[in-house]
């Protein structure tokens, strides 16, 4: 028997997630400690922090990956220790490493997804031409994915990532290795569908990027250090741009 889409247990808050406490350890080592925040719906929340932070550890917990150590959270109205198999069916992600399929093509790996995903295939069809038509990639459908240029898989990802139409999508450094052209279609994606309510947790290495963000936080040694505006982390730091805000923390 399938599960309905969106069950109507989520309990209804003002936050797409909120954390309390959160933490991981693997032995005697603890990659997650303690984390606190809350993102509300439809915001872009910006998730910094060099190498060996605990980025993707805590973002793999709050896509029901990993199973937390202690602490609390709330993903999309489920709860992360008893519903996490209801938070994979109301989130979209998408990694950095391109995760489709080279020798299928574009329609096909949409197609693919989307069958994964429950969704059904005469509404499927013409959610991935939707999709394809926002990307202006109507005419590559029938193109193997290898052949295409990777800043068009970047966005063909992100596509796959929300076409079961997703409360929150996290996207792990989306715009890695990709021209600052691109880069730039590729936020206007973003900010397209934050307006439509979704909310974006997003991790990257760019710092102009983070200055995009509604809210950023800044990791460091499992810890959530810093959490703010843009704005407001460069008043807090005396600094004038997100970068600075970074250089000088790790100073310190």
């Amino acid at each position: 028997m399938r599960l309905p889409f969106r069950p109507p247990t989520a309990l209804d808050t003002p936050y797409s997630i909120e954390v309390k406490g959160l933490t991981k350890r693997f032995g005697d080592f603890t990659a997650v400690d303690h984390i606190e925040f809350a993102v509300e719906k439809g915001e872009i929340f910006g998730f910094l922090g060099a190498n060996g932070a605990g980025k993707t550890t805590a973002i793999r917990m709050l896509c029901g990956l990993l199973t937390p150590t202690e602490g609390t959270a709330m993903v999309a109205g489920f709860d992360l220790n008893t519903q996490s198999k209801w938070i994979k069916r109301n989130i979209g992600y998408m990694s950095q490493k391109f995760s489709l399929y080279d020798d299928l093509t574009v329609f096909e790996n949409m197609q693919l997804f989307g069958t994964i995903y429950g969704i059904p295939r005469k509404e499927l069809k013409d959610r991935i031409y939707d999709s394809l038509k926002m990307l202006r990639l109507e005419s590559q459908a029938k193109t193997l994915v290898y052949s295409i240029p990777l800043g068009w898989k970047q966005k063909l990802s992100f596509a796959t990532a929300m076409l079961h139409r997703p409360q929150i999508v996290f996207l792990d450094e989306p715009t890695s290795g990709v021209d600052p052209i691109v880069r730039r279609e590729f936020w206007n994606l973003i900010y397209e569908t934050a307006s439509d309510g979704v909310t974006i947790f997003v991790t990257t290495h760019y710092m102009d990027e983070a200055e995009y963000c509604g809210r950023i936080s800044i990791m460091s040694g499992g810890q959530l250090k810093l959490i703010g505006t843009p704005a407001e982390l460069k008043k807090r730091m005396q600094v004038d741009s997100i970068e600075k805000v970074f250089v000088k923390f790790v100073q310190r």
